[in-house]
């Protein structure tokens, strides 16, 4: 069952990102287990944070900031059920950022309906490594 992310649940979020994160190893590691929890933590506090199992996503407006799987369940479902229900909740539409490099989740992404609309060179993220601006709309 999907539910609303809670304070509580932030040290299982960590542990489902620092992971999954991990698989991206073109990426530079910027920040510390300690950073992960502040930051998460403000998400849940201030955004729209579902989990599901050892999956979440959190929504900040119209924009998916993270959906994250840990690598134990990539492939079981998981990440299907949360991008199905960020649909539901943003029947309109919603967009979000994924590394051009990172090739499983564009896959996933755009077997889900998604289109590629912008590509970067990655100035406008932290870790400088280019990117791509996807955006899901109910006629996709």
């Amino acid at each position: 069952m999907i539910r609303r992310a809670t304070a509580d649940d932030v040290e299982e979020i960590v542990a489902i990102y620092e992971p999954s994160f991990g698989l991206l190893d073109f990426l530079p590691r910027l920040h510390t287990h300690e950073d992960h929890l502040g930051f998460f933590g403000h998400c849940v506090r201030d955004c729209e944070a579902y989990i599901l199992g050892r999956g979440f996503a959190i929504l900040a407006g119209d924009c998916l900031t993270h959906l994250y799987v840990h690598p134990d369940e990539i492939g079981t479902g998981v990440g299907h059920a949360l991008f199905e229900h960020v649909k539901t909740l943003r029947p309109e539409g919603f967009e979000f950022w994924v590394f051009q490099q990172n090739e499983r989740a564009r896959r996933f992404y755009e077997a889900h309906g998604a289109v590629a609309v912008e590509f970067t060179e990655g100035s406008g993220n932290e870790e400088k490594t280019p990117d791509v601006r996807y955006r899901w709309t109910s006629g996709s």
